[in-house]
């Protein structure tokens, strides 16, 4: 059985959705997945997603922001940028920001100068985060510290028991992907999904990426997609031993108040 649930961060601009975006996004409605957030990580991409979900009212948003990979090609003209993609009614949150020092595809003290830019601007603006972080807890939590009134989510956590309880102090939603499917690498995670309180939990894919390892039938070159979130949504159900029904509502109330939909 399908239960009504919101793909919080879906990448549907890659172009791995090229040849077939207007499909996925109808197969996962089809399968109770509605509506799907589409997430920006560059100016341009925040643009291509902002365009895209404005052809469909209600059915997609998205988000605008800067990754910590592309923190480097940020500017003076950036954050009056994602201001104006923010003002547009289908723009729903500012980001994908936040910290990666696993791969420091920019650098360390450029990518905390924007990542504080794009909270300052979440603030001023009264709106959400949708936030990454790799291997960079202590200087992600200080920056989010000096702004307690933020409203942010943690996309696709992975980390530790102890940051997970940072983020959850700070106020923090957790956002779960098809990294809890993992019987390698997600096996942490399926003992920490347990912590999570209902009403801080967020259910999303990361589409194309994250592919659930434990689906029956694979896709056609391993694409994920946000039909998926129906198994992934099944998969944190079994591991905190609540009813699927009960998850569903919990983390699709969540995504409709934290965002406003």
């Amino acid at each position: 059985m399908n239960y009504p649930l919101i793909d919080i961060g879906v990448n549907l601009m890659h172009r791995s959705f090229q040849q077939d975006r207007e499909a996925v996004v109808a197969n996962a409605a089809a399968g109770g997945v509605a509506p799907l957030i589409i997430t920006g990580t560059s100016l341009r991409s925040s643009t291509e997603a902002a365009r895209y979900a404005g052809r469909y009212p209600g059915g997609l948003y998205a988000t605008a922001g800067v990754h910590p990979h592309d923190a480097k090609s940020c500017g003076a003209g950036t954050i009056g940028k994602l201001k104006e993609l923010a003002a547009l009614p289908q723009v729903v949150a500012v980001g994908e920001c936040g910290l990666d020092y696993n791969r420091d595809y920019s650098p360390r003290d450029v990518q905390r100068k924007w990542f504080a830019a794009q909270v300052q601007l979440a603030q001023k603006l009264n709106m959400p985060l949708f936030l990454h972080e790799r291997e960079a807890s202590r200087d992600f939590a200080a920056i989010l510290k000096e702004h307690s009134a933020v409203r942010a989510v943690v996309h696709c956590f992975t980390g530790t028991a102890s940051e997970l309880k940072t983020y959850l102090d700070l106020g923090l939603y957790i956002g779960i992907t098809g990294w809890v499917c993992d019987e390698r690498r997600g096996k942490h995670l399926q003992e920490l999904v347990r912590t999570i309180p209902l009403d801080r939990l967020m259910l999303e894919t990361d589409a194309p990426f994250l592919t659930p390892r434990d689906l029956k039938v694979k896709p056609a070159e391993g694409r994920n997609e946000p039909v998926y979130l129906q198994h992934i949504l099944q998969a944190v159900a079994r591991c905190i031993g609540r009813p699927a029904v009960e998850v569903a509502k919990a983390a699709t109330d969540n995504a409709r108040v934290f965002f406003g939909l």
